[in-house]
Parts: C-alpha cells; sequence; structure tokens
C-alpha cells in the first residue's frame, strides 16, 4: 500500500501571527501610508492619475515566463478599470515548490489573486515588503535609486493579463521629460513599488479577479511619451 498524501503545510510565520514591523520567513502585511512627497503628491493622487492612463505591458513571476498574449484571450478591459490592490503575503505551501504572492484589494470586496513566482523574486519581494536591509543593495534597491537620482517617479504598477499561469504587467513612470509606460514582470513592478519612499498604487485589471483563464492586457505599452 502507498502512504497517504501529504497534505500542503504552510510555514510557521503567517502575517496575522506577526507584529507589522517584524520580519518573516517570506511576507508580511503591507502598510497603508498616506505620505507625500517632496511635488505634494500623495499615494491616493497617485493612484487616481494612475488609473486615468491605462497602457499595457507583459510579464511572468513564474518558472517559466512568455509574454506572448494568444488572440483567443479575453477582449482588452476599457481604459481605467482597475481595482486598487496591497501585497498581503508571500508564502511557501509545502510540497509546492514554488512560493506564492498574495494580493488583496484595497476596498470592498477585498478580493485575493495570487500566482507562483520563482524562489529568488520571492526572496527579494519579501524583502521590499517588510523593509529588511541587506549589506549590499539588490538590483531593485539600486534601480530605486537611480529613479529618484534622475527625479523619476514610479506612478503605478498595473497587472493587465494572464495567459495560463504567467501575469503581464506594466511600470508606469514620470520624469521631468513626460511620461511613460513599460512592460515588466509583476515581480519587479511589485518589488519597485514597495521600495518607493511614497506608496505607489498597486492596480489591478479587474477582469483579473472576475474572470478565468487568459485575459488579455488592453494594448501595447508606450516607451516614451
Amino acid at each position: 500500500m502507498s502512504d497517504p498524501p501529504i497534505a500542503p503545510a504552510e510555514l510557521p510565520w503567517s502575517p496575522e501571527s506577526a507584529p507589522d514591523d517584524g520580519p518573516g520567513p517570506l511576507g508580511g502585511l503591507a502598510k497603508e501610508a498616506e505620505s507625500t512627497d517632496d511635488t505634494g503628491t500623495s499615494g491616493s493622487d497617485r493612484a487616481a492619475d494612475s488609473t486615468r492612463s491605462a497602457g499595457a505591458g507583459a510579464v511572468g513571476g513564474v518558472a517559466v515566463e512568455d509574454p506572448v498574449a494568444t488572440a483567443s484571450a479575453t477582449p482588452a478591459a476599457a481604459a481605467g478599470d482597475y481595482r486598487m490592490a496591497l501585497v498581503t503575503a508571500v508564502t511557501v505551501d509545502l510540497p509546492n515548490p514554488y512560493p506564492t504572492v498574495v494580493l488583496r484589494e484595497s476596498e470592498s470586496p477585498r478580493r485575493q489573486l495570487s500566482f507562483s513566482i520563482a524562489m529568488p523574486d520571492a526572496i527579494v519581494l519579501s524583502h521590499a515588503l517588510r523593509r529588511i536591509a541587506t549589506p549590499r543593495p539588490l538590483t531593485h534597491e539600486l534601480v530605486t535609486g537611480i529613479l529618484q537620482k534622475f527625479d523619476i517617479d514610479v506612478v503605478a504598477v498595473r497587472l493587465v493579463g494572464r495567459q495560463g499561469s504567467v501575469y503581464f504587467a506594466e511600470l508606469d513612470l514620470r520624469g521631468r521629460t513626460g511620461r511613460s509606460v513599460h512592460s515588466c514582470r509583476p515581480t519587479d513592478a511589485l518589488t519597485l513599488a514597495l521600495q518607493q519612499a511614497v506608496p505607489v498604487p498597486i492596480l489591478i485589471d479587474r477582469r483579473l479577479f472576475e474572470q478565468v483563464g487568459d485575459v488579455a492586457p488592453p494594448g501595447p505599452s508606450t516607451s516614451g511619451s
């Protein structure tokens, strides 16, 4: 006789059991702040600004990342059809070898969206979520420093589509010369958003909560303004 299947087991640490400022093995609760930057722009202002311009991008966040969307996917959503969300946890559920990132709507009905990511991405995202300092800058910390040096703001990050287990995202930037939208992986977008001093809106296409299967990004992303 074969042994009975092993039920998935969560790491002993969870967001509910850990203090907001204490480290966890992989994740924690994101803090909702309403701070402003030097220009007087708050996190909510950025959210309103970012939902008025919806571009598109491509991304992954799983072991195999393919940025190609199929023509049979769900029709594209209208501009601004997004829901604000928070990164609430990065978890590992054994025996699944891949960590899972969990996002939750900021407002009712507070639905959750989760997907698998690679272990290195999970570690970096967890560091950003918990604001754990590292001896030397990681890649996303380096990029954040460069953006700040050149006065480039992260207006918003958006999850815009899905193909199979692959999610598509975009990074909305604004600098001295204008605004641009760039395709990126969801883990990169979320990590950069969490690295910023001023809260950056995380926006999720409403269809990703409401529909099952492939969801086509709204359209091609732009790389200039």
